[in-house]
């Protein structure tokens, strides 16, 4: 796998650091409002994620899940589909939505919607990495690990085909690998 890596952009003790800085970031806005986040992670590619920033807080927090998918290979199809609900009410709840990255914002956009539609008080957004390139839809993360460029990234949650995710940093993928 190494070798189908151009680059890596990130490394794990910078990804680990950012997190400790989000944490006290996202915790500080949970302090003051006294609210306990259910904190919604958008499978899979979010998990390493989650996992690294929710060691990090000191506040109670409940753990919740999603799996929703609009990509095919490389590409965005532009059509968000829910694979796996979530199992408890978002209703009068503060949400924290994690994801990995915010590409052509399709995805976060229509998931936020979808959980003030079913009733949520509040939604924040937290992204490892925000790639502002992509945008076809207005969307703005609450809190963003990393911006990146326009390249195809893998590694820590974010795959090509399932592949990659258990990679311990950010890395540019080589074109030849997906191409």
């Amino acid at each position: 796998m190494l070798n189908d890596i151009k680059e890596v952009l990130f490394s794990e003790e910078e990804i680990s650091e950012r997190c400790k800085e989000l944490a006290s970031e996202i915790e500080a806005c949970y302090k003051e409002t006294g609210a306990t986040p259910l904190v919604l992670a958008l499978l899979k590619g979010s998990i390493p994620f989650m996992a690294e920033l929710i060691k990090r807080f000191t506040i109670p927090v409940e753990l919740e899940f999603m799996s929703v998918s609009s990509y095919s290979g490389v590409a965005s199809t532009g059509d968000v589909k829910i694979n796996k609900d979530m199992d408890v009410s978002c209703r009068g709840r503060s949400i924290l939505l994690v994801e990995d990255i915010i590409d052509t914002g399709r995805t976060i956009k229509q998931v936020v919607q979808l959980l003030y539609d079913r009733g949520a008080e509040d939604v924040k957004i937290v992204a490892l990495l925000d790639k502002k390139e992509g945008r076809v839809v207005e969307c703005e993360a609450d809190y963003v690990g990393f911006d990146i460029p326009n390249a195809f990234v893998v590694g820590y949650g974010l795959d090509y085909n399932q592949k990659y995710r258990n990679l311990p940093f950010v890395g540019v993928l080589k074109e030849e690998v997906y191409s």
